[in-house]
């Protein structure tokens, strides 16, 4: 009898793994391994500085140094193959990205396709014609706004070598940009319950060209794309652009194709569905 796989579990910008939790709850449940990877940076490895608490102190936080400062994305490869090489040692290997999570996904499958056994998008970024920063001037992504953190960005990414942003913020305007950005379908509990999850730095290196999806390698392994009908952070317009540019890369093998309804978040919320719809996937 085959063993099962271990999905592996790759988060997005501002994320770790405790946000997979329930999913992984309900997964187990199904019968089914998973192993929910914290990034480098990320998890107990992130940085919550004493001006983040409350009161807070926006100048010292301004300046406070990050753990995740000079990580790259290259550090998060390295760090998801070893994983990989761990669960492959107890069968097939299914890697789960969302979001920013993609682009380390990407980049691993074209370095060790040998190490995975599909790969699963769940509206995640997967770079094929263009580089992250480049698909955000494109028609499919006029209706995002990109400037939703800014409002509550905090200290210089350049002078401090990463992304910070108060999440703990009590400005409306903030709170309102990241519920509709993130959470429009949840309640206002779920929302800040889930925005209470996020650190507040992130690093900066989202790839270059040589970190697209290339087609002797990560154009062998299997693929799914998880498509979020109602992403308003990464709308479907994006997500089925990156499927249609990756399939015409390698043609003879196509994304399958599934969609759940929700936003960019309600699926690690309420993952009932998302857990059923992968555990299907262990089967192909």
């Amino acid at each position: 009898m085959p063993s099962l796989p271990t999905f592996v579990l790759v988060h997005g910008a501002f994320a770790n793994s405790f946000s997979f939790a329930p999913l992984q709850a309900e997964l187990a449940l199904l019968g089914h391994r998973s192993a929910a990877i914290d990034l480098p940076g990320h998890g107990f490895g992130a940085t919550y500085p004493a001006a983040y608490q409350t009161p807070q102190d926006l100048d010292a936080l301004a300046a406070e140094p990050g753990a995740i400062k000079g990580v790259t994305l290259a550090d998060n490869v390295a760090h998801v193959i070893e994983a990989l090489e761990r669960a492959k040692r107890n069968g097939p290997a299914i890697l789960v990205s969302h979001s920013r999570g993609g682009v380390t996904a990407t980049a691993v499958a074209n370095a060790r396709p040998d190490l995975i056994d599909r790969i699963v998008y769940v509206s995640a970024w997967c770079p094929v014609d263009l580089d992250v920063n480049d698909y955000y001037a494109e028609p499919e992504m006029a209706d995002v706004d990109a400037g939703a953190l800014a409002l509550a960005l905090v200290g210089n990414p350049a002078e401090l070598g990463l992304l910070r942003v108060n999440f703990r913020t009590a400005e409306p305007a903030a709170l309102d940009a990241f519920k509709h950005a993130f959470a429009a379908d949840l309640t206002d509990d779920e929302f800040r319950t889930f925005l209470n999850s996020f650190q507040p730095d992130e690093n900066l290196d989202v790839g270059t060209s040589a970190d697209r999806a290339q087609a002797a390698t990560w154009g062998r392994v299997p693929r799914t794309y998880v498509r979020l009908a109602d992403d308003t952070s990464l709308p479907p317009a994006a997500q089925d652009r990156m499927i249609r540019e990756a399939d015409a890369l390698t043609p003879d093998n196509p994304f399958d194709v599934r969609t759940l309804e929700g936003g960019h978040l309600r699926w690690l919320v309420r993952p009932k569905p998302a857990a059923e719809l992968l555990a299907g996937l262990a089967a192909l």
